[in-house]
């Protein structure tokens, strides 16, 4: 099962930027999105051997996730069945037949840090009592925009960005809390080395100088791990300022 997680950073825009031709080419079992900023009338979106489950936001243009999948799932749902985090379209769970699916687009604390508290102190820990529900089921595969470096080796700038959203104190903890609860982040696993990122800023050349940041992620529940076969990044993937990720599990 080959799976793959992308922030396309506005589908309508990925699909000018020659989405569907990678889609093609890559040929994934199933494709996680997020920050999909459309809802389904919105976009002519029915890629050939995929079925689209949505989960768009409320607010238009804004946030929003999506799968893609050549199988069939036993069950879909939007959301963690919570007011409060439900209406930015940020989390979809999809089960299978021997584990959940999960992807999500976690909230930026944005600048000024203006959403830490939510991000860190809510949805952080709503989001980990979720994968926790679902686990007493069966195991999980969670991937998706986390909006978190969690360690210095995870950004080209650890120093500069201390206190900046996406690498403070709080949402490193909150991300060592979700580990530490029986999730593996698959890359890290399988690859020690520092220089490998998932996002770049648009200002400077940073992606051609690979001054980036690692924030998307494959994480899986500790007891897949003997069936854990590739987890990698895919640098040279363009269209947005995200590059896809993908995970291959038995």
């Amino acid at each position: 099962m080959r799976i793959v997680s992308w922030n396309v950073n506005g589908i309508r825009a990925a699909l000018k930027k020659g989405f569907l031709d990678w889609l093609y080419d890559f040929d994934a079992d199933i494709i996680c999105l997020q920050e999909v900023r459309a809802t389904p009338d919105q976009v002519e979106f029915e890629p050939q051997g995929y079925r689209v489950h949505w989960n768009s936001a409320q607010k238009k243009g804004y946030s929003g996730t999506a799968i893609l999948s050549k199988v069939e799932f036993k069950s879909v749902v939007r959301g963690m069945g919570k007011k409060q985090h439900d209406t930015e379209g940020r989390l979809i769970t999809a089960e299978l037949e021997d584990y959940y699916l999960v992807t999500v687009y976690t909230p930026n604390s944005q600048r000024g840090l203006a959403r830490l508290e939510y991000r860190t102190t809510k949805w952080d820990v709503d989001f980990r009592k979720h994968l926790q529900t679902l686990e007493k089921k069966k195991p999980v595969v969670f991937c998706g925009d986390l909006n978190v470096a969690h360690e210095e080796i995870d950004l080209a700038n650890p120093g500069a960005n201390r206190k900046n959203a996406g690498f403070t104190d709080e949402e490193r903890a909150t991300f060592d809390k979700l580990q530490k609860s029986g999730f593996i982040d698959t890359f890290r696993h399988l690859c020690k080395e520092g220089g490998h990122y998932t996002w770049w800023s648009n200002f400077a050349n940073s992606r051609e100088r690979n001054v980036g940041w690692r924030i998307d992620y494959f994480c899986i529940s500790e007891v897949l791990e003997p069936r854990l076969r590739v987890s990698e990044i895919h640098p040279d993937v363009m269209g947005s300022d995200h590059c896809p990720i993908s995970m291959t599990i038995d």
